[in-house]
């Protein structure tokens, strides 16, 4: 199913984009192998379901034009979309991108508290045709039933027009056993023979000698 995109020429730059942004449009940039940057932009609302669909490893018709989404920047307050990079493709090409790793069903391990499921890598880089490449690796947490357990790299399941770039030693997922809680020992304090001092509070010179000699007026 193709997923197409319309883009508009950008005439606006620098400081100028805040009107763009705030007309709904997200400045945006094409680069590529062999082709010349392009400054473009992208409706904000449309961009933003297609890219829902897409992510960054499924190929969008740009206008007639196969890119990927390289890069985008987004306003930690408002959530908005700031920036797009998209990488023009050449479909005859191989490529490289990064895949995300998604964690499925429930270990037995984690199901009976033996231990923890932690996750080492959230991705990992491949290389296949543009239209090769996998949206997504699933990895099923049923298969983890004991402590120190691991799925590798090399264990992941890809077609075979897939070819893995990292290393295939990596750690993906691993039960780890759970942490032991500490004891913190609790001292309780004894308070010194009268009153104890402020904490911090240190008695001003000569002021123990005038306590003590005050003392000595009063049994005298």
């Amino acid at each position: 199913m193709k997923i197409t995109l319309k883009l508009e020429k950008r005439e606006l730059f620098g400081r100028k984009v805040k009107r763009l942004r705030k007309d709904g449009k997200v400045p945006a940039n094409i680069f590529g192998k062999k082709i010349k940057s392009e400054a473009i932009t992208v409706d904000n609302k449309e961009f933003t379901e297609v890219f829902e669909k897409t992510g960054e490893t499924q190929i969008i018709d740009l206008a007639g034009k196969p890119v990927l989404v390289s890069n985008t920047q987004i306003d930690p307050v408002s959530g908005e979309y700031l920036h797009i990079d998209f990488r023009q493709v050449d479909l005859t090409e191989k490529i490289e991108a990064m895949v995300p790793i998604e964690i499925e069903g429930e270990s037995l391990a984690e199901k009976q508290n033996l231990g923890t499921v932690v996750q080492q890598i959230h991705e990992i880089e491949v290389e296949a045709l543009p239209a090769d490449l996998p949206e997504k690796i699933i990895v099923d947490a049923s298969i983890l039933v004991e402590v120190d357990q691991t799925i590798y790299v090399k264990d992941l399941k890809v077609d075979k027009k897939v070819e893995i770039k990292t290393d295939l030693e990596s750690i993906v997922v691993k039960v780890e056993p759970p942490t032991k809680e500490e004891v913190v020992e609790v001292v309780a304090e004894v308070p010194a023979e009268g009153e104890a001092p402020v904490e911090g509070e240190v008695p001003a010179e000569g002021e123990e000698v005038k306590e003590a000699e005050s003392n000595s007026d009063q049994s005298a």
